[in-house]
């Protein structure tokens, strides 16, 4: 039986790719910018403080990213997330619904650990193992407790 030291042993690191984004997504970007006569913009994809879950997502475009920034391409669309709002995004799937309830970009994250019924507010992980979920109240917008 061989014995293998340690320092001998090679590891390989799975990465987590930045954003997943679904064709319907991409083809609503692409549409976005070129009604709005912007084509070398990118969309800027970020968290902020707010909502009644504590965080929430937001978009907005823009023509060069800032330093720090991951750029995302996927079929000649950029998306733009900046180094704390990665933190929250990694592995993030970016979608767009149109339905006759309301449609648009809707985000599956693997890092919330819940948050509001509108998908638009929510927790990190980390504040749910905590226990510092707090829907009291409910959510403005989709009215769930």
């Amino acid at each position: 039986m061989a014995v293998i030291e340690p320092d001998k042993i090679q590891t390989e690191s799975i990465e987590t790719p930045a954003l997943f984004v679904t064709p319907p997504a991409l083809n609503t970007i692409r549409d976005l910018l070129v009604q709005r006569e912007i084509p070398n913009h990118a969309l800027r994809v970020f968290v902020t403080g707010g909502g009644c879950s504590g965080l929430q997502y937001g978009m907005a475009f823009e023509e060069t990213p800032s330093d720090g920034d991951t750029v995302v391409e996927v079929e000649n669309v950029r998306l733009l997330v900046d180094a704390t709002s990665m933190v929250y995004l990694r592995g993030a799937t970016i979608d767009f619904v149109d339905s006759l309830m309301g449609g648009g970009f809707r985000i599956e994250n693997p890092n919330s650990g819940g948050g509001c019924g509108c998908g638009k507010s929510f927790k990190s992980k980390e504040e749910e193992a905590e226990g510092t979920l707090n829907n009291e109240g409910g959510c403005g917008t989709c009215s769930s407790y």
